[in-house]
This record gives structure tokens, sequence and C-alpha cells, in this order.
């Protein structure tokens, strides 16, 4: 009997904890964006290390940690396509994409096809990227016309910077058949130029770029035009680009050169909670003075949420609702 008596009451115990346990679960599940499943420590995707995103993601990575009191890291990475990706996969919480990737992730196209990513949202815009194709002055190299049959990187395989570079070449009645395409990283495509195994690099990033600069140390840098007639057929077909210019007075230029941009922007896993957004979207865009790099100047929480193409994360929204 007694036997009998303890086997029932373990089983009324057991059949309670699953109950409260299911209680408990959509409790943590429960409020602004699930707040109780926050990590400890975020993770912030940025580039390689001589384009833009790796400094910019370092200085914010300081600043949300002062902040917030959460360890931050600023991670290298393959750029924005691979940083869709990964937050996709649970691997990082916070990443660097560009506006035209973020896009592409919502849609399943491009280099997404057949995969739509719709766990990933928007904190907000942070500054042109600028579309530079590099060249030196020894390549010869003055137009889109002179790259049929060189070798050009095109940035790394399923980077943003293919998918410019391959419009771009449309643009000018051009594929990437018709030239030797190279996929390189920035660094890469630095020391390739330097040491003449490639003609010229598609870089895209916030100028000037580290890569671009280090090339400038020792060739005299060339960035070829995209003229206004291209660049509007550009935007006329492909909205998220805008005109912009390499501007005189960086990279040894001494003038500024046409060219199109997309911008660059934060974006975050969407499970993370609208508390957790909010600081960090504050903490970001009140302390962009703390960030020593020239693309500072365009982080604004007033033009945050120009040019995006997906979802604003409520943590965000409730920041920029509240300041502007």
């Amino acid at each position: 009997m007694l036997n009998k008596k303890f086997g029932l009451f373990a089983a009324v115990t057991l059949a309670g904890s699953v109950f409260l346990a299911g209680c408990g679960d959509d409790t943590a599940t429960e409020g602004e964006g699930g707040g109780s499943s926050d990590p400890e420590f975020l993770s912030i995707l940025t580039g390689g290390t001589t384009g833009t995103y790796y400094p910019l993601g370092g200085a914010m990575a300081n600043i949300i940690e002062t902040e917030t009191g959460l360890d931050t890291t600023a991670e290298v990475s393959q750029a924005s396509a691979a940083n869709m990706t990964a937050l996709a996969d649970g691997d990082a919480q916070i990443a660097f994409v560009q506006t035209d990737t973020a896009f592409y992730a919502s849609e399943g196209s491009n280099m997404f096809e057949g995969e739509v990513i719709d766990t990933v949202s928007a904190i907000g815009a942070l500054y042109p990227e600028t579309i530079q194709l590099v060249t030196t002055s020894n390549s010869g190299i003055a137009s889109f016309d002179d790259l049929a049959g060189k070798k050009i990187s095109v940035g790394a395989p399923g980077s943003g910077t293919y998918i410019n570079a391959e419009q771009l070449l449309e643009i000018h009645g051009m594929t990437m058949d018709d030239i030797d395409a190279q996929n390189l990283d920035f660094g890469e495509s630095q020391e390739s130029l330097q040491s003449g195994q490639i003609d010229a690099a598609f870089i895209t990033a916030g100028t000037p770029t580290g890569a671009v600069e280090s090339l400038g140390a020792t060739s005299d840098v060339v960035i070829v035009p995209v003229e206004k007639d291209k660049a509007d057929e550009l935007i006329a077909k492909y909205p998220y680009y805008a005109h912009d210019t390499v501007p005189s007075g960086i990279y040894g230029l001494t003038e500024e050169v046409p060219t199109v941009s997309v911008l660059a922007m934060l974006v975050v896993q969407n499970d993370l909670s609208e508390d957790l957004v909010y600081n960090i979207t504050k903490a970001i865009y009140e302390n962009t003075d703390q960030i020593q790099h020239a693309k500072a100047e365009f982080i604004k929480s007033e033009t945050a949420l120009d040019g995006i193409g997906i979802d604003i994360h409520p943590g965000a929204q409730k920041y920029f609702d509240e300041v502007n």
C-alpha cells in the first residue's frame, strides 16, 4: 500500500512539474520580445579587418557594453550576406549589412534564392556605402569599357559587393563572363592590386576605406567613375541605389569621382527583447561622438529609417518614435 501511495504521489508531483514547466516556458516568451531569453553577452558581426564595418563595430561594441553592461564583442566576418545567414542561424545577435542585401534576404532573392530570412529585423541605417571600382594608374583602366577581359576582383562569394559588381556590369552592357572575375575580399584585393595580380577591384564600403588607403600608400589610386546617365539607369532599375561621390583629398585623389552607393545598416535577431534593442539603439545613436571614424557624422537618428527595406525591430522603433 505504501508503495502504491508513493507511486501515486510521484505521478501527481511529476504532472505538476510538467504543468509548471509549461507555464514557465510560456512566461519566458511573454512580454516585449522575450526579455527573459536575452543573452548574457552580445556578438556584433562586422566584415574584414580592412573594411569599414570592423572599426565601426569595435567602437559600437565598446559603447553598447558601457551603456548596457552586457559584454559585447565585434567579430570579423565575410560581411553582409554571410552576416544575415549567421543571425538567422543564431550564431550572433547583431550585424552590419547592406540595405540591398537585407532586402534580398527578406525576399529570398539573388544570393538568398529560395531561402527567405524573416527572423532578422533592422535597428537602423548608418551611412552610405560607396561602390568604388578601384584600380591604379599603371592598369590603364579609366572606364567600365576597359574592364573586358581583365582580372577584376568582385568581392567574396555571396557578398553584397558581388551583387553590386554584377548589377553595375549589367548597366554597362557586360556580365561576369566578360571579365576574369576574382572572388577576393578587400584585403586580398589590395594586396593583389599592389602586386599586379589583378587589374581592378570592386569595393563597397564607407569612404575612406582602409584597404584603399593602404593601396594609396604605395600606388597611385584611380577610382573608375559611374557616369550620371549610367547611375540614373541603375537607380531606375534598382531603387536602393543612390548617387554618391568619392571625395577629393582621399586616396590621393585631386578631384571627386561620381559613383553610386547603398546604405550600411545594423540588423538584429527578432527575438531579442524590446527593452534590450531599445537600449542598444539608444546607446549607438546617442554616443556617435565616441566613434573615431569619418562615417560617424552620418549616423543620425533623423535618417536612421531612410532606405530600410525590412521590418524595424520594435525596440528600435520605440527609440526613434521618442526622439524624432
